[in-house]
């Protein structure tokens, strides 16, 4: 499983403009605040909770309790030394009131180092509060299509296709081409020798690529000169990345427990469903155009289509498109959840979401450069970035940041949304 991504000190200076990490002023006796009231009441709320429950598993073992005390042990540790650390810097204000001068002087060398460790303990108590996306820790797929920009839209679509590839092979991590579908381009190939990609899936096998790949979800815009292009101008288009959670091939009896709950994301109602068969188009030989083996499913009440005819099997082409269509039902669900969420939270968060048509990140051939506009970061060597080098996980790296700096923010939204509809009960 894929480990948490470290957060940055950029990180650091992005949770004190929100809050939650404040100047500590040397000149105060009183404690200082390094967390919104609200978060720490929901921290300490979690920590009784924590203790509870170890006290019951110490009388008798349940592994529903065990569970619950599994998921808030972390929040309960990382608890124990923010107060730590708090006590800590209090003790060095009551020193540093003292009438011995070498009491003050050891109080004020020690000042820096406690202040700094009181910013990194409430940083690591604040992650430790943010949830978990439900979908961290499943496999992933990645789905690749052209956005606006014609042919060129499409050979960059290739370019994403292989650069993602060749990313998940440098860091060892299993994947499989679920659908890979080529236009029609006359032959043509881009500057780069890609073709023109129609649409294509890649599964990244590995426990937790979702949670690792999330963030590239989103509008990727290039800019180049296309091979076509005489007169030497540079070109802007597009290319869609979705990123679905994604079950094991070899589904476990949880999995398909998930596809037959009504109340799972995954579930999709057959009824609902229209299935169609046809012939398959495209390359493949004196197979295509005599037997139906394409397969396209349709998800009545969304809309959503699914087409698959990678497979000369009908059976195998029927499975792989209900895997998809139960991956992207589960995302939009997923996604409403989020949405409603957000419309609770205050307008300034509202409008820093990031959704599918946004553009998150551009490749720019002539600079040779990449920007993420999220994360702010501008990464040279952009072979090493198509070719799925460490540049490309440097940039995934500070988007990872990123989305947890983001996930902090809509915590303490939330929490302190939570506490004023308290204090109005009361």
């Amino acid at each position: 499983m894929f480990a948490a991504p470290w957060v940055c000190r950029s990180c650091a200076r992005s949770l004190r403009r929100v809050g939650i990490s404040r100047s500590i002023r040397r000149a105060s006796t009183e404690t200082p605040v390094n967390l919104p009231p609200a978060l720490l009441d929901r921290a300490r709320r979690l920590a009784a909770e924590h203790q509870q429950l170890s006290a019951a598993l110490a009388k008798d073992f349940d592994a529903k309790t065990a569970k619950r005390a599994g998921e808030i042990s972390r929040v309960a540790d990382a608890l124990r030394q923010f107060e730590k650390a708090r006590e800590a810097l209090r003790e060095l204000h009551g020193l540093l009131e003292s009438n011995d001068a070498e009491l003050r002087e050891l109080a004020q060398d020690d000042l820096e180092a406690t202040n700094a460790q009181l910013a990194d303990s409430s940083r690591e108590l604040s992650i430790a509060l943010t949830p978990k996306h439900p979908f961290a820790d499943m496999p992933c797929l990645l789905e690749i299509r052209p956005g606006p920009g014609g042919t060129e839209g499409r050979f960059f679509a290739d370019s994403l296709f292989h650069m993602y590839r060749a990313y998940c092979s440098n860091k060892g991590y299993r994947t499989r081409v679920v659908k890979y579908e080529a236009s029609d381009s006359d032959g043509q190939t881009g500057s780069e020798g890609e073709i023109a990609l129609q649409e294509a899936v890649l599964e990244i096998q590995e426990p937790g690529a979702y949670g690792l790949f999330r963030g590239e979800a989103g509008m990727h815009r290039v800019q180049r000169v296309p091979a076509t292009e005489k007169s030497g101008r540079t070109h802007t288009s597009a290319v869609a990345v979705w990123v679905l959670p994604s079950f094991p091939e070899n589904s476990t009896s949880e999995s398909e427990a998930d596809w037959d709950n009504p109340e799972s994301d995954f579930y999709i109602n057959p009824a609902e469903v229209r299935s169609e068969t046809m012939r398959a188009r495209g390359a493949g030989g004196q197979h295509v155009n005599k037997t139906e083996s394409a397969v396209r499913l349709t998800h009545i009440p969304t809309g959503t289509t699914v087409s698959m005819q990678d497979s000369r099997s009908q059976q195998r082409n029927r499975e792989e498109a209900w895997r998809l269509l139960r991956s992207r039902i589960a995302q939009q669900r997923r996604e409403a959840r989020e949405e409603q969420a957000r419309q609770l939270r205050s307008s300034v968060l509202a409008n820093s979401q990031i959704t599918r048509g946004d553009k998150i990140r551009t490749y720019q051939y002539q600079q040779d450069r990449c920007t993420d506009h999220r994360s702010g970061l501008d990464a040279h060597n952009l072979p090493d970035v198509l070719r799925g080098g460490e540049t490309l996980g440097k940039i995934m790296e500070s988007v990872q940041t990123w989305l947890i700096n983001k996930d902090i923010q809509a915590l303490i939204a939330d929490e302190e949304a939570a506490a004023a509809a308290r204090k109005e009960g009361k």
